[in-house]
Parts: C-alpha cells; structure tokens; sequence
C-alpha cells in the first residue's frame, strides 16, 4: 500500500497514440505528438495521460494483439526526426520520392489505413536505414550496442522480426521444423551470425529510434508534471515472439476466453495461449518483471488488463470451436471416489461426463438411417444393444466436427445441421473429465441432458458437492493471485491499475486492495447488480482505490451511451437528478432529452468529484463539452467494436489536429471546471 497512499486526486484523458493529429503530422499519431498533447492537457487541469498498449503488434491493428511484449510499434515513429533524415532526404532522390509520396497519400481522414501506413513507413525507415552506420557496414555503431547492451530482449525480438519478414509475415507455427523451435543459444547463435547481421540490427535500429522519440515525449510530459499510464494487455498473441521464444512460459493447447453468458451463449475464445504459472513462478517471475520493468522507463502508472486472470482464466481447449467446455484455471476437481461416495457408479459418472447421442438425432437430419450411421462413425463408437452413441476417444474437440466432410453421406445443408447438433452435443455435459478420473462442473452443466435427467436428491447432491469445489477454488485463485501480485507490484514503482470489469470472483476486491491495486469503475456498469432494480453506485460511495471512467475503448461513447441505451440512462438519472440541476419528478424529461454539451459537462463533474482517486475519461467524451468537435453519427466516435475484425477497429483519429485544441481556451476553462475534483 505505500505507493497509494501518495496518489493524489487526479484528472486523466485516455486516448490511442494513433488517434493523435496535428497540421504537420497527419498520417498517424506519432510518439512526438504525446507534447503537444502534454500542452493541452497542462492548459486544462489534465494530469494523467492513459495511454492503449504502444508495443509492436506486427500485422495487426488491436493494440491487444501484441507481437513482442518489449518491443515499441515502429509505425509510431516520426521520420523527419529520425537523425539525419533531412540530410538524405536532400541528396537520396528514392527517399525524397519516397517520403513525398507518403506524405501526399495519407492526408487526414476520420480512420487511418494501418497496413498501408505500417508499411510504406518500414520501406522509407529501411531506405533510411541503408545510409547509416549499421545499414551500410552490417556492425552496430557506438549508440545502438550501447541500447542493445541495455536491452538484451532486442536480440531474439530482431532474430524473430526477420525469420517472420523471410517467411512473409506467416505465423511461426507454420515455419520450417528447425525455425519453430529455438533454443536460447540457437537464438543467440543466428543473432551472430554475419550474414543476418544487417537485416537483425534493423530491426534493433527501429527499436532504438522509437524508444529515444517515446522516452523524448515522456521527458516533456513530465517537465508539465503530467504522468504517463500504460497499458499492460494480460495475453499475448500466440503468434508472438515471446510465444515463441520462451514457450516453457505458455500453454500452446490451451486458449484463453471467458464462459458462457446472456450475450455470449458459447463464450468467446480470445485465440491466446494461457500462461504456464507453475514455470513463470519456477523462474521467479522473470519475463513478467522484466516487461513491468521495461514499461517502467516510459510510464509512472500501467493498467492491467484483464486482472481476473491473474486469479484464474477461462482455459480453451486448442481442439475446440467454442469457450463451452473451458473451465477455470487454477482449477479444484471431483475425484471418482467422492462421485462414488454419493451413490454415482461408473456407468452413472460416465452418463454425466460423456454425450450420448441417440441415432435419430442425425437421422431426423439425413432422413437415411445408414448414412446417419456413417456420419456418426466418423466420431463416435455405438454402444452394444443402444441406439446411442459416444464420441470416440479419436474425436478430440468440436472443431474437428467443425472440419469434417459428409461428402456423399447428405446434402451441404444438412451438413452444416449437422455439424452444429454433434458440435452442441460435444459440451452436453454434467461434468468435464479434466484429467484421469478428475472431473469439474461443466460451466453450463444445468441446460445438460445428464443433469436434467436426474432425481431431486441427485441434483442436490452434486450441487452440494459443487459448492465445496468452488470454496477450494476461490482459496487457490487467492493463493495464485497474492503470489504473482506481490512478485509484480514489487518490481516497479509504477502505480499499479487493474481492468476489473465483470468480476465474478468474491475475493478479487480485497485482494486487489491489499496489494495497492487501483480498481476500475465504468459508470454505465457502476451498479447493485445484485439487488433488485440494479440502482446504481452512489459517487460516495466510489472505492477510493479506483479509477472512474465514462466509458472505455471496447464500449461505445458517453453520448452513444446517452442516444441509445435510454433504459440504463433513465435509472442514472433518476437516481442522480440533482446532477442535471434537476428535481426527482424532472429526471424523466431529462433522460428523455438529446445529449448536450450540458450533459456531457454535468456526467463529468459528477464523476471528478466521486470518491475514486482519478478519473480518466477517453478524450472523446472530454471534447463533447463543445459541439464542434462531435462527428455526425456518435458510432464513428468509438475505438473498438468487440467481438469484430475490421479495418474500423483501433484506428479512431481525433476530430480536429492538436493545435486547435491548444488554441481553444474555452474549452480548456470548460474541462478544468468541469473536472474539479473537490
């Protein structure tokens, strides 16, 4: 708790660096527009910029989808602050070339083009890159072995950034056998190797220019003593480097997801490996530490996405389609002895933990018997006597059903039927057999065939018997989550953050409080879920040790919010009228009303001056204080749309370039009065 308990009362802005736009720079933002926005934010009472993960995420927009958890994106980079850019840019006739022709494409648009720009840039960094030292010679001058020295992590990221180059950006599980595993001295080996040298001190070359341009920016932010907040993201992508690299650290036939919910009736599987907490923890936590450490050169505070999993993750099987038979990892199991204490023999245990699927269930799909038959042997073998069936110990997840071909055995459309009834039936489930004779409750075990089919006393039985397993459970997630809390917090002296969203785990806010981590608190979601009605949070009643926000990059705006969830914007209002200057029997009218600069400065005041110790709202819903700044369709303000791949994901940009937002004086007055915090 002691580096809380000097946190101060504190205004923030969240924003992606990409979003960021000035006059001179109007492709993408760029590490050195984190000063002119450091400007803005002194003139109006701002003192924490949050920041979306900045790390190199290859071909991917989603700042989440990290390729390196060290490595700094290159698409941020400045090119005319690259040294002596301006001198080839005179005398390199390709590169001025080059240069013009990036400049005169990418003028301003609401969304900017990611792949185009990632890579017109690396072509013009690499022309740039042939003129110095280590592009010409292929050995490392003075100033980038003295980074490399620094920053060991480099060698095995550059060596990883040129196999992914020469095997055209392809994943590295579909590399040659002799790239796809490494050993840390092959890795060293290949780093060494001269005919490499030039191509791998490229990429450590980005790194460098990237790191002296954030570290540049930072330096000024804190010269206008505004802090730098970070954002860790929980998982890497399994087409990483680090996955890559270190494999002992992650679990390759495991992914990460959440269970099923009212939105999401298969869960959703994210597509990254689990971490392998037993080797982390073996080796003290290194690579984690290492990564705080790293992100402590650049930021005094870092936000921990995902902070459940700390505590436990929703673990996938890599075999299946759909979350329904994950479970939670660090997991408690039923042992066969105690089902057979409470009466369940094994041919019972095994009706519970194995689908049966009756025949006709394909039937009533091919209306032919034999062909039913044939299609069910593909998976399943038949059970003596029974026109019932169990998957075969062969069949090892749903996305092998998913792959199957009926080709001959029916049409394409009963084909498709069939596959999602074999797929629906592989999570019919009671319970999920983890390992030999270990069993936990699958997560949607009550809609089951086993478990509806069972007498009263059964049920209650088990349940019982569920009950204690998810008691043991909780004690282990603690247990996990202390030990690797306490490794983490200890390494830096960044304020630690933690993404809390959707906690359903009963010793997460003590936990995280015990270890100075500051919670997240999302107004719309703010509520007494529990209690009838669902009445929102009172302000006082915020934990101290928090961060509120008006909305964040994965949900929709303050005025989206206001425009279309009118339900939810109904029952804040008429719980808080007084923060519209309204009286209780008034609070209908006002949710009623078309969001306003008004509204958005009132939400705001409220929310500085709620018990949470800093307030950092996306910078979007800031600039809804004047209408000038709002896009015509509030949707097109938004970051992210979950659950979608498009090329309008993460690629937001502001609304009007940075210098006019520093001549605005008006709305700087409007944001520092509206954010008083006492």
């Amino acid at each position: 708790m002691a580096k809380t308990k000097l946190i101060q009362k504190r205004l923030g802005v969240a924003v992606p660096l990409g979003a960021l736009y000035s006059r001179e720079n109007a492709a993408i933002g760029e590490y050195p527009d984190l000063k002119p926005l450091a400007d803005f934010c002194k003139l109006s009472g701002i003192s924490v910029i949050q920041l979306l993960p900045v790390n190199d995420t290859g071909t991917q927009s989603s700042p989440y989808s990290g390729l390196s958890a060290f490595a700094l994106h290159p698409i941020y980079i400045r090119i005319p602050d690259v040294p002596d850019f301006h001198a080839q840019y005179k005398s390199n006739s390709k590169l001025k070339k080059l240069y013009d022709d990036f400049t005169a494409k990418h003028k301003y648009t609401p969304r900017y083009d990611y792949e185009r720009i990632l890579n017109e840039k690396t072509a013009i960094l690499s022309l740039i890159y042939d003129s110095t030292e280590e592009g010409m010679t292929g050995k490392p001058g003075e100033k980038l072995a003295k980074f490399i020295k620094a920053n060991p992590w480099v060698k095995t990221y550059a060596v990883y950034k040129n196999l992914k180059r020469n095997y055209m950006q392809a994943s590295w599980k579909t590399w040659l056998e002799s790239d796809r595993r490494k050993t840390d001295d092959e890795i060293a080996a290949l780093w060494n190797k001269m005919a490499f040298k030039k191509e791998h001190l490229f990429f450590a070359w980005l790194q460098m220019i990237a790191a002296e341009q954030f570290s540049d920016a930072v330096a000024y932010a804190h010269d206008k003593e505004i802090l730098l907040k970070g954002d860790m993201p929980i998982l890497m992508n399994e087409d990483s480097c680090d996955a890559w690299a270190y494999p002992q650290f992650f679990n390759q036939d495991l992914r990460a997801g959440s269970p099923a919910d009212g939105e999401n009736p298969c869960g959703q599987n994210w597509g990254f490996p689990t971490y392998n907490w037993k080797n982390l923890k073996a080796d003290g936590y290194s690579w984690w530490k290492n990564r705080l450490i790293c992100a402590a050169k650049y930021y005094d505070a870092y936000r921990l996405d995902h902070i459940l999993g700390f505590f436990r993750i929703w673990a996938i099987p890599e075999a299946d389609c759909n979350a329904l038979t994950g479970h939670a990892e660090p997991c408690a199991t039923i042992k066969r002895d105690d089902l057979y204490e409470r009466g369940f023999d094994d041919q019972r245990i095994r009706w519970l933990s194995q689908p049966h699927i009756p025949t006709s269930l394909i039937e009533d799909i091919t209306w032919n018997h034999e062909a039913a038959c044939k299609i069910l042997e593909k998976f399943c073998k038949k059970l003596d006597g029974e026109e019932l069936w169990l998957f075969a110990p062969s069949t090892k997840g749903s996305a092998q059903i998913a792959r199957a071909d009926f080709c001959g055995l029916c049409t394409d459309e009963a084909a498709v039927r069939i596959k999602d009834a074999l797929i629906k039936k592989w999570a019919d489930r009671t319970l999920l057999e983890i390992a030999k004779n270990k069993f936990i409750p699958l997560w949607t075990y009550g809609s089951s065939t086993s478990w509806q089919s069972l007498a009263q006393s059964e049920k209650d039985s088990l349940s019982e018997l569920f009950e204690q397993t998810g008691k043991k459970e909780e004690r282990l997630w603690k247990k996990q989550a202390d030990e690797i809390f306490d490794a983490l917090t200890s390494a830096t002296k960044m304020i630690p953050c933690g993404e809390d969203l959707g906690a359903g785990i009963a010793c997460l806010p003590q936990t995280m409080k015990e270890h100075g981590i500051l919670g997240l608190r999302v107004l719309r979601w703010c509520r007494r879920w529990e209690k009838e009605a669902q009445p929102y949070v009172a302000f006082s009643e915020y934990e101290p040790l928090s961060v509120i926000t008006t909305s964040v990059h994965d949900s929709s705006t303050m005025r989206a919010w206001w425009d279309e969830e009118k339900e939810s914007v109904r029952a804040f209002v008429q719980e808080n009228p007084e923060i519209f200057g309204a009286q209780k029997d008034d609070a209908q009218k006002v949710s009623q009303a078309a969001f306003a600069p008004e509204i958005a400065a009132a939400i705001i005041r409220a929310c500085a001056k709620s018990q949470s110790v800093w307030f950092i709202p996306p910078l979007q819903d800031l600039l809804y204080m004047d209408k000038k700044y709002w896009l015509e369709n509030p949707l097109d303000e938004r970051i992210n749309v979950p659950g979608t791949v498009t090329a309008f994901n993460w690629t937001y940009r502001l609304p009007c370039p940075l210098e006019d937002l520093i001549a605005d004086t008006k709305l700087q007055k409007n944001i520092m009065k509206a954010g008083e915090l006492r």
